[in-house]
Parts: C-alpha cells; sequence; structure tokens
C-alpha cells in the first residue's frame, strides 16, 4: 500500500538531508508505528506520504513514494485526498469550519458523498469516539483533547485507505486514547485500513502494532522488525522493556501481563531482599506493603505555642469588662498562589465552579482529568489570561505559563532571536535561554525557525523561554507533548531542581508516569469541580526516603503553688468547740486564681459592702477569722460572710448546687 524508495528529503537552506536512506514498504492492512528520538524526521516521514512533502512544505525529495499506486511526486495532496487521511501534531491547523458536525462533515462533501451517507458517518463517528455531548460546540472552545479527538473523526468519515497518524494519543487523556486506539485497531483488522502512525508514548500503543519502523538519528536508514526486535536495539523504549532489558528478557515484554508472566523468578528475588529482620526489638518489615501515606491521608504533627503563665511576683493585670475591638491584622500567606471559591464562566457553559487551593513553596502539583475537565482553564485563570465569574485568586510573585500550543509565545525568526529576546524581556545574563534549550534538548541549530522545528523541540524552546525569567510560580500545559524519554528524564530532573529552590510548579497533565514520579500532590478535575486532592508517589517516596521527625519534648512540669495568698494549714485533730478545716482552705489555687480574680464579677457581687469591723461572725467559705466581707446568699435575704482570701473567687460548687441555709450548717462536702 505505501513504498519508500529510497527516500531522502532536504529542506531549503539545510546543508544535510533531514532524512536518508528510507526504503521499506507497509503492506494493506497493517498498523506500522514509526519511532525515534525527538528532530529525527519522523513528522518529514508521514508527510512524504500525504504528498505535503515537497508540495507545501518546499525543499527537495529524492527517491520515490508510491501511495495505492500512485506517485505522490506527481500528485498533489488533494489529488490523495481520497485515499489517504492525515492528522498531524497541531489539530487547529486541520479546521476548516466552526462547529465540531461540520467539521466531521466537510471531508465527505468535498468528495462528493451522498447527503444521507454523510449523515450516518457522522454519527457512527459520533458514537465511536464519544463526541456526541460535543456536535453543537464551536471548536474554538474545546479543550487540546476534545479537539485531538474532533481531527482524527474528520479524517475518518470520509472512509480513507490509508491513515497516517502524528502523535494522535499526545494530549488524549488514558481513557480517551484507549477508545481511539481501540477504534484504529479496529479499522485495521475488519476493514483493512493501512496505518501508518508515529508516536513517542510507546507504552499506549506498541502492542497495537504490527511492526515499528525505528528512526535511530537525524540522517541515518530505518530499522524495520517486530516490535519485540527493534526495542531491543532502540534508544527509546517503554518503562515495561526498561524492566525486560534489566532482567534480560527475551523475548522482550510489550504489556504488563507479559511481564508479570515472566516475572516469577525475579518475584522471588525481590521478596527474598525486600523483607528485613532488623537486628534487636521489633518484627519483620516487609517493603512491599503499599506506603501509608500512599492510601491514608497525613497527619501533620504542630506544636503551638501556648501562652506562658504569669509570674507569682509580679503585678497582676486586671481584666477589663469592656474592651474595644481591634481589627487584627491577617498574618502573611504561605502560599505563592491561594484560590478561594474559584468560579469561571464561559458562555453557558460553567468550566470551574468551587475551587479552593493553595500552593506553598517548593511544592509540585499535578492536576489530572478527563478531557474538558477544566485543567487548562484552571492554568489560564492563575496567570491572568481568563477573569474569574467569582471567587479569587491571589498569586505571591511571577507567574510563568507553557501553554499546549507552544508556537503562541514563538515570534522571533530564528532560535537565536527567541533565546536572546527572552535573555533581554528577563534580564538575565545572555546565553541563559540558550543554555536551558541545550540541556532540555540538545542539537537544535540556531539559525533554524521555529516554525520549523518538531512539536517536541518547540515545546522545549517555549519552556526554555518562560524559565529564563525564573518565575515564582510556574505553569506547564501538557509539557510532556511531543517529549521522548530521554528529554522527559531531563525536564523531570530540571523541574525538581526547580522545586528544591523554592519555585511551585503546577503540571496539567494525562503521563500518569510523569504525575506519579515528579508530582508531591495531585488534584483530580471531573466537570470543573475538585473531586480528589491527595499526596502523590512522590510525596511518599520523599517521606520514606527522610527520616522520621524527633519525637515531641515532654510537658513542662507544673507551675508551683502560688504563695501570694497566705493559706490556712489544716490542724491535725480539731480542737474542742473548733470546727473541722474545710477543704478550701487546703485547695491548690491555680495561677489564674492567684492575686486578683481573672474572673468577671458578678451582678451581686458588685453592691457588696463591707462588714463592720470587730463582727465575730466567721468566714462562710474557710470559718477563718480574718478581715471579712459580706456578699449576699444566693436564694435567700441572709448576707454571708467571706474573708479576703476567700473573696476574689466564685463562690464554692457546694454555694451552687445546694439550696440556701442558715450560716450553721454546711453542705456534706464541706466536711470530708
Amino acid at each position: 500500500m505505501i513504498r519508500f524508495e529510497n527516500v531522502s528529503v532536504t529542506y531549503d537552506g539545510a546543508t544535510e538531508p533531514t532524512v536518508q536512506g528510507v526504503d521499506f514498504e507497509v503492506p494493506e492492512g497493517e498498523l506500522v508505528l514509526l519511532v525515534g528520538p525527538s528532530g529525527v524526521g519522523k513528522s518529514t516521514v508521514l508527510g512524504a506520504v500525504s504528498g505535503l512533502v515537497p508540495h507545501f512544505t518546499g525543499g527537495t525529495l529524492r527517491g520515490r513514494v508510491t501511495v495505492a499506486g500512485r506517485d505522490t511526486r506527481t500528485h498533489k495532496p488533494r489529488e490523495l485526498a481520497d485515499v489517504v487521511g492525515t492528522v498531524g501534531q497541531d489539530p487547529l491547523s486541520h479546521f476548516v469550519t466552526d462547529t465540531v458536525e461540520d467539521e466531521l462533515a466537510y471531508g465527505m462533501e468535498s468528495l462528493g458523498l451522498a447527503p444521507d451517507v454523510m449523515r450516518r458517518r457522522v454519527e457512527e463517528t459520533l458514537d465511536l469516539l464519544g463526541l456526541a455531548d460535543l456536535r453543537d460546540r464551536p471548536i474554538s472552545t474545546l479543550s487540546g483533547g476534545q479537539q485531538q479527538r474532533v481531527a482524527i473523526g474528520s479524517v475518518l468519515t470520509p472512509h480513507p485507505r490509508v491513515l497516517v497518524l502524528d502523535e494522535p494519543t499526545s494530549a488524549l487523556d488514558p481513557a480517551a486514547a484507549e477508545e481511539v486506539l481501540a477504534v484504529l485497531q479496529r479499522l485495521v483488522h475488519d476493514l483493512g485500513t493501512t496505518v501508518l502512525m508515529a508516536e513517542h508514548r510507546l507504552e499506549r500503543v506498541i502492542h497495537y502494532a504490527d511492526r515499528i519502523a525505528l528512526l535511530p538519528a537525524p540522517g541515518e536508514a530505518p530499522i524495520l522488525g517486530s516490535p519485540a526486535e527493534v526495542m531491543a536495539v532502540s534508544p527509546v523504549y517503554p518503562p515495561v522493556v526498561a524492566l525486560g532489558r534489566l532482567a534480560g528478557w527475551t523475548p522482550l515484554p510489550l504489556t504488563v501481563r507479559d511481564a508479570r508472566r515472566r516475572a516469577a523468578d525475579l518475584r522471588q528475588q525481590l521478596e527474598k531482599r525486600d523483607i528485613v529482620a532488623p537486628q534487636g526489638r521489633g518484627a519483620a518489615v516487609d517493603l512491599r506493603l503499599p506506603p501509608r501515606g500512599r492510601d491514608q491521608p497525613q497527619q501533620t504533627r504542630s506544636r503551638q505555642e501556648s501562652t506562658p503563665p504569669e509570674l507569682l511576683g509580679e503585678k497582676a493585670t486586671h481584666r477589663r469588662w469592656f474592651q474595644r475591638r481591634r481589627t487584627p491584622t491577617p498574618p502573611p500567606s504561605p502560599y505563592t498562589a491561594e484560590v478561594q471559591d474559584l468560579a469561571v464562566s464561559r458562555g453557558h457553559i460553567q468550566a470551574l465552579r468551587n475551587i479552593n487551593l493553595g500552593l506553598t513553596l517548593g511544592e509540585i502539583v499535578a492536576v489530572m482529568g478527563r478531557n474538558g475537565a477544566g485543567k487548562s482553564t484552571l492554568l489560564n485563570t492563575l496567570v491572568g489570561l481568563i477573569k474569574p465569574s467569582a471567587g479569587s485568586v491571589n498569586t505571591g510573585g511571577a507567574v510563568g505559563l507553557v501553554p499546549q500550543e507552544p508556537r503562541d509565545l514563538l515570534y522571533a525568526d530564528t532560535v537565536a532571536g527567541e533565546c536572546a529576546a527572552a535573555d533581554a524581556d528577563a534580564g538575565a545574563t545572555p546565553g541563559t535561554c540558550r543554555a536551558l534549550v541545550s540541556e532540555l534538548l540538545p542539537d537544535i541549530p540556531d539559525d533554524t525557525h521555529p516554525r520549523d522545528l518538531s512539536e517536541g523541540q518547540r515545546l522545549t524552546l517555549a519552556l526554555a523561554v518562560v524559565l529564563t525569567a525564573r518565575p515564582a510560580l510556574l505553569l506547564l500545559d501538557e509539557p510532556t507533548r511531543g517529549l521522548d524519554y530521554a528529554a522527559k528524564a531531563r525536564l523531570v530532573t530540571l523541574l525538581r531542581d526547580l522545586a528544591a529552590r523554592g519555585h511551585s510548579i503546577v503540571l496539567a497533565t494525562h503521563d500518569v508516569e510523569l504525575a506519579a514520579e515528579l508530582a508531591h500532590r495531585v488534584i483530580l478535575l471531573a466537570d470543573g469541580e475538585v473531586i480528589a486532592d491527595g499526596p502523590g508517589v512522590a510525596e511518599g517516596r520523599e517521606a520514606r526516603a527522610s527520616p522520621p521527625p524527633p519525637p515531641l519534648p515532654p510537658p513542662p512540669p507544673p507551675p508551683p503553688l502560688p504563695t501570694a495568698l497566705p493559706l490556712r494549714p489544716a490542724p491535725s485533730a480539731s480542737a474542742p468547740g473548733q470546727s473541722p478545716p474545710s477543704p478550701w482552705s487546703a485547695r491548690s489555687v491555680s495561677p489564674l486564681s492567684a492575686g486578683p480574680s481573672s474572673h468577671r464579677p458578678s451582678r451581686r457581687s458588685s453592691r457588696t459592702a463591707r462588714t463592720p469591723r470587730g463582727s465575730s461572725r466567721a468566714c462562710w467559705c474557710c470559718w477563718s477569722r480574718s478581715s471579712r466581707r459580706r456578699s449576699p446568699s444566693r436564694g435567700s435575704g441572709r448576707r454571708r460572710s467571706r474573708c479576703s482570701g476567700c473573696w476574689p473567687r466564685r463562690e464554692p460548687p457546694c454555694a451552687r448546687s445546694a439550696p440556701a441555709r442558715p450560716v450553721s450548717s454546711r453542705c456534706s462536702s464541706s466536711w470530708s
């Protein structure tokens, strides 16, 4: 169906060909996966199949490419439209109409199909890709993943014999990606459609491929073979293949299921190593158990500083009955960004609602959710591109955003010009931006136009432009789109370094592996609401690697008994004619009750008067005969006397609970 005969492509102004020595054939009804590092020419090979290279991009094509017997050198893209359907890395460049349903029907209208056939195929595609709820939506209001599904659907409705897809799942969530790949597999197996696809997320698509064409480096000839054979020599490979290489398995596993079947011996070795019996006291610790922080919410130990007690020898301050209320000064916020009750409406669509979150220094937060959940809207609101309908967004410093479409940030004619402009805008040392580009993705020429770069190279350049300013809050929307595994590893290292220096980072991503490796915290969005917010795997890993916190110190000893109040010692035995001692005379007085009373005096006690000097009546509380004051009795007209030591305190419990009685009587608790 597709035949490459010693094909090489050299773009205008380039000294060396981008690809050369491409010579292989793709039979009808096969799914061939085109893999390789970023910038090796995968998009160029795909463009040669549809005729866009060289009719649209320019340059020189040597050799021959035939599709269903048609030579792309003599047939322009419009003459291949009934045979080849193409979806590029940028879905927006494919759209012609304004709404989803019109875009799905446009390709069939161009081919002159009957209206009833068009109607039936549009409904089939809407159901296949889960677009039925979006049929009347304007394409400009869709998320990146929704736009990608619409672009795929627009090439499926004409039923082409060949599909050319350039990273069709890069902006899709895992569930949507599985649906799209399942549709492609049905087309290959049931209808005999030929699919040539380039993809960086190999763990999603490698088990669907019949064969793999590997481009190992720029300008080198491709290697064609079965997935297991090519993965053994490929410089890019998914994590499950990395495990197979490490374990020395032959052939290499391509799915988790294959790896499980081969992992019996490896599992036994890990069990022997992971079960650790510590010396001394304690039982064996099984490291295979899931970390506690992954299944249970983390509990933070914090100590609140208490107010120190007053010294007994110092002068105490009376509490005022009425105090003027003063508006407390709010403490400085510990967050680099704080969102409270955020809501965003876009037309009749409620994009976000009831969003509350805070971002601390050095925190890496991954925002995840299905396509259209509101992730990009949240990032655009944080940076100020979208005005909230309700709530507030407060940021404590500079905010930098790398959008899904990195070309929105690039306006210079060369890579060197972009880097020089970024250094000048940020006031950084000349060469700072260029050093970041070289660190993330080497071998990008300075004289290359940014529009001629691959999607991963453009993303790297846009990320370097934003990082040159070192923003306190960095927002990344699908940061691994178009990056191979090596570039992703370098990106993870860079982001960890930024977080260690105190920068807060928010990632809106569908890359589960990236979130598990990097994020301290994961937030799940669904229909514009936060449905889950908790620690990530990286947070649990760092918590297990760090030493446990020191135990809290023991509480301070209780303060000594006050000496400011003279207490009458209790006699060992009652003398004849003397009343037994009251327990109130020997009770320890707390610092709050030492000296003048810290309680508000009652209304009755405010009208008391002193007992005439020389009175022989004893204190009603402790029965001492020191200086006395009188207060009215509760529930009766009698006036009871209390000494100066008992006066500042409230009445004892017996006086509050028992009914009024004569002065000479006491409750049972006073005799104990």
